[in-house]
Order: structure tokens, then C-alpha cells, then sequence
């Protein structure tokens, strides 16, 4: 049995990790490094930051503080947001990610998907995509892109599956109605994306509570979890440490690397 993964997600501004409810109100967290090497030291599986205003300020990924990062955690660690070409992923990759997250340059540009996958590997890229609800689109939701802002009139479903056509070794959905609003991940968004492509998903947008996760991993094939409001949102009543998350799952049979 494959083991599910939990992972910690990072929005980051000048270098801060913030946090937002369906994209707005920002509120700043801690610095990224610090929160990093907190979860790191907790036993977070693994660690994506997005660089969130990256895109829409047309400029690449904050490189500085990816650097930061990957000095304090050694642990899978995902970077996005400003990677507008090969240049841009080598760099991020010299500077100690290990996977590539492409969102609206990807729909710019799909070609970067697959010039990603043939020089670095299909595992180095991750194809994330921001979805809302949408009666206009055959499967029900509509791509966006630059941090949630813009629609883009393509259905989501045939933008992942031609994502994995393309050569994306993974695909993270992100749930723009459900994210930040700690209701529980989108599972019909889920299920009809198991049924299209065959490469790990990983499902994003409104955890709050453990049922949320057990929710996704036994009703859902996703492989992996991100999660960021449990973990550190000061808008949270509690948040949650990642062995309690990982005890609960462990306890209603869902197959997680545990905590020592």
C-alpha cells in the first residue's frame, strides 16, 4: 500500500509566509525559513511554497529565500511561482528544491511542461492548477491562473490531462471555493480527476480538521495532502501538530510514515 503524504504549504510574500482565505486578506505568519525548519523538525513529509505574487508581478521566484529553505529542511521541497523557463527551473533546483511547480506559465507556455520533463525528469515536475466551480465547463471547473485573479475559459479536466500528456509526474488541484475556508477538501473535484489521469494527485484547498484528511485519502485515490491552516493559521481556534494528524489517519487505517 503506497503511503499517503502530508504536505506542509507555503504561501510566501518578501520572503514571509502569509496566509488567505480564497485568495485574499493576507496575513503574515513567520518568516519562511524558520516555519520550515519548524515543520521539518515536526516530520512534515514534505514542504511546497508558492511564491505567490510572482506571476502576476511578472518577475521570476524569489531564489533568496527558496536558498533559505532548503538550508534548514531535508525533506521533498517543492518551489513555484515565476518560473517562466528551463533557466528558471535549473536555477530553482541548483538553489535546493527538488520539484518544479508550474501553474500560469504552464497554461502561457504548456511546452514548459514537457522541456521540463526531458531535462529534468517527470518527477521534477508538478503541474499545480487553481480550479473553481463552473455550470460554463463540461467537467463542472474552470482553470485559473496569477494567483486565482484570472479565469481562463479552459476546463479543467482536459488542461490536466493534457498536463500529463505533456510530461507533469505530478498534479496538484487546488480548490478555489473551498481554499482557506477550513470546510474540507473538494472530493467530486477529486474523484473526477482520479478517473482522467494516471500520475499522483494531490489535493489542496480547505482542510481544517483531521476527518478532512481521512475524508480525502478513503474516498478519494489522492496520494498526497496539502495542508496550512491546521498547521500554523493564527485564524485557526487550535492548530494541529503533524503527529496528531498522522495518529488519527494511522488510527482509521490510512497508510502514513509515522512519527518517531
Amino acid at each position: 500500500m503506497l503511503t499517503k503524504r502530508l504536505i506542509a504549504c507555503f504561501d510566501i510574500i518578501n520572503g514571509m509566509v502569509t496566509k488567505a482565505v480564497q485568495f485574499q486578506d493576507n496575513i503574515n505568519v513567520a518568516p519562511a525559513d524558520e516555519l520550515a525548519e519548524t515543520m521539518y523538525n515536526a516530520q512534515i513529509d514534505e514542504l511546497v511554497f508558492y511564491d505567490i505574487t510572482a506571476s502576476s508581478e511578472k518577475r521570476g521566484i524569489d531564489i533568496e529565500t527558496v536558498k533559505k529553505v532548503a538550508n534548514r529542511v531535508f525533506i521533498p521541497f517543492t518551489v513555484g511561482g515565476g518560473i517562466k523557463d528551463l533557466n528558471d527551473m535549473y536555477e530553482a533546483l541548483k538553489a535546493g528544491a527538488e520539484k518544479i511547480s508550474i501553474d500560469s506559465m504552464a497554461v502561457r507556455n504548456p511546452q514548459i511542461i514537457s522541456d521540463g520533463a526531458k531535462a529534468f525528469g517527470s518527477q521534477c515536475v508538478v503541474l499545480s492548477t487553481q480550479v473553481k466551480r463552473t455550470k460554463q465547463m463540461p467537467s463542472g471547473y474552470e482553470v485559473y491562473i496569477d494567483g486565482a485573479r484570472v479565469a481562463t475559459g479552459m476546463d479543467a479536466l482536459e488542461w490536466i490531462k493534457r498536463g500529463q500528456e505533456l510530461g507533469a509526474g505530478e498534479i496538484c488541484l487546488n480548490s478555489i471555493d473551498n481554499d482557506g475556508t477550513l470546510s474540507g477538501y473538494d472530493l467530486e473535484l477529486m474523484k473526477i480527476a482520479e478517473a482522467a489521469v494516471s500520475v499522483p494527485l494531490i489535493a489542496s484547498g480547505g482542510a481544517g480538521a483531521p476527518e478532512h484528511l481521512s475524508d480525502l485519502f478513503t474516498k478519494t485515490e489522492a496520494q498526497a495532502a496539502i495542508i496550512s491552516s491546521m498547521l500554523y493559521s493564527p485564524r485557526m481556534e487550535r492548530n494541529y501538530s503533524v503527529h496528531e494528524l498522522k495518529e488519527f489517519l494511522a488510527k482509521k487505517n490510512v497508510c502514513v510514515r509515522p512519527t518517531k
